[in-house]
């Protein structure tokens, strides 16, 4: 699997950005929002989610890790498929389609394109309690004093970290040292 991809933008059409990486160019379908921060000839990182099908593969990119679980969350609802999911993640931030989603608004999930009442509904309904537990986590971080689209203690906690964990374990961790290097200190304790 392609887990991101890490390159120079290099084209942009309908709803995809072809990012350069080291002479290869990979065709990356975004949200709207990641759409539009991309820059042609401007160095980008795109979290991937690589679908693959019988006749096709698709890379979808998200500039933030909890965009893609968000998306991966999305997908497990019956019905929503990987341009819906991206098409819901299109309507603003991934906080405030989780916001939407843990609020119950299906009517505000309706307005994505391709996206009916009954699968709006379908959504809310099936994720709800999840995406609920991920807005209190992310209340908890930014309680804590941590930036809240800290990528080093979303990595973390993707590798199975518990939040209280991942916090104590970057508390005294200069926050200006890159991703990497923070996680790579994190998990030496």
């Amino acid at each position: 699997m392609i887990a991101h991809v890490s390159g120079v933008v290099a084209e942009k059409f309908g709803s995809a950005v072809i990012v350069d990486v080291a002479g290869v160019g990979y065709e990356v379908q975004v949200a709207s929002g990641d759409f539009d921060r991309a820059v042609l000839g401007e160095d980008i990182k795109f979290h991937t989610y690589h679908h693959i099908r019988e006749q096709s593969q698709e890379l979808f990119g998200f500039s933030s890790l909890a965009a893609k679980k968000l998306f991966e969350l999305l997908i497990t609802v019956q019905g929503v498929g990987p341009k819906a999911a991206l098409s819901i993640l299109s309507l603003g931030d991934s906080e405030q389609v989780r916001n939407a989603i843990a609020n119950g608004d299906s009517a505000y999930i309706t307005q994505a394109s391709g996206v009916g009442k009954r699968i709006a509904e379908r959504v809310v309904v099936d994720l709800s309690d999840k995406v609920g537990l991920a807005i209190q986590l992310t209340r908890k971080i930014g309680s804590s004093g941590l930036v809240v689209n800290d990528e080093a203690l979303e990595a973390l906690i993707a590798l199975g970290y518990t939040l209280a964990d991942a916090t104590k374990a970057l508390e005294n961790i200069p926050g200006d040292l890159p991703t990497a290097a923070r996680v790579t200190q994190a998990l030496k304790g």
